[in-house]
């Protein structure tokens, strides 16, 4: 009887690992300066809520910007894909999840330059931002407004 219940437990485990490895979030390419610590700190935090990250350090990470369709106004010091879209420099996680869950018809999400407060721009304080959704032809609009406080 106990090796039955033993082999059972042992199938339903095997069977569940398939299903265990689609749960987890979906793989982000980043493209960042190998010598970029607030790079390696949205690379962290976006770790730390769920998302498998592959880094590739290279040297010019405004050619994948422009590769990827976000304007030069809208530029940070990193740029990454994930499952379609192109996300520039410190978005928050949440609004990466929310992105993916809502499916927008849109090149992806940015925040420009490194506003102080941000994933991966922790400090003494913390500055408002926008996280714009970038649409085709360089139109965006606020996707979320963060005030700083």
């Amino acid at each position: 009887m106990k090796h039955r219940i033993f082999s059972q437990t042992i199938l339903a485990g095997a069977l569940a690992l398939p299903l265990l490895a689609s749960a987890a979030g979906p793989v982000v390419e980043v493209y960042k300066s190998a010598y970029c610590g607030c790079c390696t700190g949205w690379v962290e935090h976006m770790q730390e809520n769920g998302f498998e990250v592959k880094v590739k350090n290279v040297e010019s990470p405004s050619d994948y910007r422009e590769k990827f369709g976000i304007p030069q106004e809208l530029a940070s010091c990193h740029s990454a894909k994930v499952a379609g879209y192109a996300i520039e420099g410190h978005v928050p996680a949440a609004d990466i999840k929310r992105l993916l869950a809502e499916k927008p018809k849109a090149v992806g999400l940015a925040v420009p330059s490194m506003p102080m407060g941000s994933p991966g721009m922790e400090g003494p304080r913390k500055d408002p931002y926008d996280v714009y959704l970038v649409q085709g032809k360089g139109q965006k609009s606020v996707y979320k407004h963060y005030d700083g406080k």
